[in-house]
């Protein structure tokens, strides 16, 4: 870390756009080659069978799209635009992220508050880096199909689980009391957001909350249909018959055994990559339950799909890297990014269609860049602690009032 610090500003910040350029590459391999109906556009892709053979400087970001324009006939005319873009917003990106956070410090600097270490700065920049490549894809996937898919949103929530482990300080920094004086320093954002970490989630209990919270989402990324017709019964007879129908149930058993294995690797060993961990799965599973139950509140007050579940494990991820506290700020302020999306989407395509995960991203993004402004706004109250998801609750049965208030006002108005 001494000789990446010992090198000039500009050498650090030429460094990161060149890797943000060979990112950039690779978020253009996962926006083609991931997506539901693949499309071979990437260079490191297979190349279409009409198209040329590839040449070396084909791979190269930037320039290898201006000769990659040969494919037009393949691919339409002005395929090369979006991706060459993407390479240069990635490049210029990652080194205006790379300034930010190293330079000019995620963390708020408040008088009598000990300076971040350069290692904590570097984390947080490298961990939130690799979720900004992330979500970048599904954004995009989602534009193009109106659907992220788990081969992005899953592998990135592990991701964010095994950073979380092993990098327990690459969680967003918080300002934190130093007893028994009282001096002030920077900690990373924990499951709870008082000072204290209780004891309880060192035991069992928390281990057992760990294995629940991971087990769920797990459970909740096997394919299954689920119906009461019949009666709970049958219902749950049909439910079962629906994933053994499948292979997913095997793939994600394995995923769920290797993980808890490693929860409780992680748990025997205690200390701050424990706590880090819990405080990942716990946003893994806030994440993707808060979305999952708006996606339920608007199925039954509206009668159709609120939501896709691609926004479910969209969030989930998100919160695998952040924390729980973070995706709630998160889904409060996606109906604003909603105005920028849309308004740009309309403009630029004429398209009104619309996607919730970009709007999710973006405002991750601006939780990531404003984290120090926005926790000082929020920290008081996440202070409240538990009671914080009790008033999410009496939110969402209240969004349920007032979306069915609405279906009803519909239909007086249609069948006046």
């Amino acid at each position: 870390m001494n000789a990446i610090l010992a090198l000039p500003l500009e050498v650090r910040l030429a460094a990161a756009f060149l890797v943000g350029l060979a990112a950039g590459s690779g978020v253009n391999w996962a926006i083609y080659a991931l997506a539901w109906l693949s499309r071979p556009i990437s260079p490191w892709q297979l190349r279409d069978p009409q198209a040329p053979p590839r040449r070396w400087f084909d791979f190269l970001p930037i320039l290898g799209w201006l000769t990659l324009r040969r494919e037009a006939s393949i691919h339409g005319r002005g395929f090369w635009v979006r991706p060459l873009a993407i390479e240069l917003a990635c490049g210029s990106g990652l080194a205006a992220l790379y300034w930010w956070e190293i330079t000019e410090h995620l963390a708020p600097r408040l008088p009598g508050v000990a300076p971040a270490t350069a290692t904590m700065l570097h984390l947080h920049f490298s961990a939130h880096a690799i979720l900004l490549g992330l979500m970048l894809a599904a954004t995009f996937i989602d534009f193009d199909e109106q659907t992220i898919p788990d081969s992005v949103t899953v592998p990135g929530a592990l991701i964010g689980l095994s950073l979380a482990a092993i990098w327990p300080l690459s969680h967003l920094p918080v300002v934190r009391q130093l007893p028994p004086l009282g001096a002030r320093a920077y900690g990373p954002l924990l499951l709870t957001s008082t000072d204290d970490w209780p004891a309880w989630l060192d035991s069992w209990q928390g281990l057992a909350l760990a294995c629940a919270g991971y087990l769920a989402w797990c459970a909740a990324l096997i394919p299954a249909t689920a119906t009461l017709r019949r009666g709970w019964i049958k219902g749950t007879r049909y439910y079962l018959a629906s994933i053994l129908r499948r292979s997913h149930w095997w793939t994600m058993s394995v995923i769920a055994l290797a993980g808890l294995c490693v929860i409780g690797s992680v748990w025997l060993l205690g200390g701050s990559a424990w706590q880090a961990l819990l405080t990942s799965i716990t946003g893994l599973a806030f994440g993707g339950g808060l979305i999952w139950a708006v996606r339920i509140v608007g199925q039954i007050a509206l009668g159709k799909e609120a939501m896709g579940f691609g926004d479910v494990t969209l969030m989930a991820m998100i919160g695998s890297f952040l924390g729980w506290q973070p995706c709630l700020i998160i889904f409060f302020l996606s109906p604003f990014a909603a105005l920028f999306i849309a308004l740009s989407q309309w403009l630029l395509t004429g398209r009104r269609d619309i996607a919730f995960g970009p709007y999710l991203c973006l405002a991750g993004l601006i939780v990531i860049v404003k984290w120090a402004d926005i926790w000082a706004f929020a920290a008081p109250i996440f202070a409240l602690g538990w009671l914080v998801p009790a008033i999410v609750t009496v939110c969402l049965l209240l969004m349920l009032g007032l979306l069915m208030l609405w279906r009803i006002i519909e239909r007086l108005l249609g069948g006046g």
